[in-house]
């Protein structure tokens, strides 16, 4: 062989050796990678290399990221603990008083009063139910947000969920002669029945409270790809485009139902209970053309 050619065979063999040596070392430090990414999910990581090597300097970072997550984790829980505390301070302490405030004005209601102090009284009884309903939303509210309540989605019938909605709604609507009528539907979806009917109650008695004497408010299901969805459709004043994007917002009042009964908190409780179970809620309307709420199910388990 010339000697052009053992210096080609030379370089062959060199690049061989190089890269066998380059594979080796991407082996090496992927395996480290994968043994500190399994001691960090495990609880256990600290560092283990304290030289001057990218590894080294990554193992430190990873440590000081995991110590700030732990610090963060401890400060949320503690936090949640004491929001936890709050909720049920406010729901103990306020429950005895309003109970006293509803019971009384409802015996001096049944007492032989002037009609003037019947009124005060009456109003009383009527201030004292909204507060009692206020307390009753906001705790509901903060227990889902801070996660001391979770829905437990399990397999339902749509159809009963439906009708019982309409059940709940029925006193209201024929006081106010409207139709009111839920479609039958067969399906089964997945959902925490108590809770979904929260949601679904929500957004029914918003349809109802806000449809004029002698329009409609129609329920109906259908199943889609992955979710079955539940219209609520109504013949009110319909909801402004610029207001969409708001209505689910706690506390938000569109300009033109501020002067209706309402905390702004129905729609944003029902937003929440559905999110928690891989659902969503979305409203299709126009200012004068009533509106549709359509709430959105999961129709299999989640995967674990």
């Amino acid at each position: 062989m010339t000697g052009l050619s053992w210096a080609a065979l030379a370089l062959a063999v060199a690049g061989v050796v190089f890269g066998l040596w380059q594979w080796r070392r991407r082996q090496y430090i992927l395996r480290r990678l994968n043994a500190m990414l399994e001691r960090a999910i495990a609880g256990g990581f600290a560092e283990e290399c304290f030289d001057e090597t990218e590894l080294s300097a990554l193992e430190g970072k990873l440590a000081r990221f995991l110590r700030g997550s732990a610090r963060a984790k401890k400060t949320m829980e503690g936090e949640q603990a004491a929001v936890k505390a709050l909720i049920a301070d406010i729901s103990h302490q306020t429950r005895t008083p309003i109970s006293n405030l509803l019971l009384y004005s409802s015996l001096l209601l049944e007492s032989d009063l002037p009609a003037q102090q019947q009124e005060q009284a009456r109003a009383i009884m009527v201030q004292g139910e909204k507060l009692s309903f206020l307390i009753q939303t906001l705790v509901k509210a903060s227990r889902l947000e801070t996660g001391i309540v979770i829905p437990a989605p399990s397999p339902h019938s749509v159809g009963a969920l439906l009708e019982d909605a309409v059940q709940q709604e029925e006193q209201d609507a024929r006081e106010k002669a409207i139709t009111l009528r839920a479609l039958p539907f067969a399906g089964t979806a997945v959902f925490d029945s108590r809770w979904t009917s929260e949601a679904l109650g929500n957004v029914l008695n918003n349809a109802v409270k806000y449809t004029p004497a002698g329009g409609a408010v129609t329920i109906c299901a259908q199943m889609l790809g992955t979710f079955c969805r539940i219209d609520v459709t109504d013949t009110g004043p319909g909801v402004p485009e610029g207001e969409q994007a708001e209505i689910f917002n706690r506390f938000y009042r569109g300009a033109g139902v501020r002067t209706a009964e309402g905390l702004g908190l129905g729609l944003y409780l029902a937003r929440e209970i559905l999110t928690l179970q891989g659902g969503y809620i979305k409203v299709s309307s126009g200012a004068g053309q009533g509106c549709t709420f359509s709430l959105f199910l999961p129709k299999e388990p989640e995967q674990a």
